[in-house]
């Protein structure tokens, strides 16, 4: 294998040219190429034209590359909605589960208030009793 100068020796592996090809390879490599070519120059050379005259000018290649750009994208865009329907879910049960958990919190804040003041209570209770109990009795 010769060694490559000039531009071709510093082009990244994936935009250098092949070795060798063979002339099956070529022959379909230069096919396709041109009408590659041939697709741009129409489409660069009637800009405003209608895109139903387009494709059909295209001719079967063309539309086959639309039917499958069409259903790649129609499946995509099937995947994208369903994904947003499943984020939608969650986002609505995450929200009801935050108002429950919210809501439970706020019952045990006022249970735990309830039980505050009842200790309270029971406290100053006893601590009359104790003082009722401590002090001497009338004789």
């Amino acid at each position: 294998m010769a060694e490559k100068s000039g531009p071709e020796k510093y082009a990244p592996p994936d935009r250098r040219s092949p070795e060798k090809l063979s002339n099956v390879d070529q022959a379909t490599a230069n096919a396709v190429e041109g009408e590659i070519r041939e697709f741009v120059r129409r489409d660069v050379s009637l800009p405003h034209r209608q895109r139903s005259e387009i494709n059909a000018a295209n001719g079967p290649a063309a539309e086959n590359l639309n039917a499958l750009i069409q259903r790649v994208a129609g499946d995509s865009m099937e995947e994208i909605d369903s994904v947003i329907r499943e984020l939608e879910s969650v986002r609505d049960m995450l929200r009801n589960e935050g108002g429950r958990v919210s809501r439970e919190v706020a019952g045990y804040a006022s249970l735990s208030q309830a039980a505050t003041t009842a200790m309270k209570v029971f406290a100053d209770s006893i601590k009359q009793w104790k003082d009722a109990a401590g002090k001497p009795g009338p004789r």
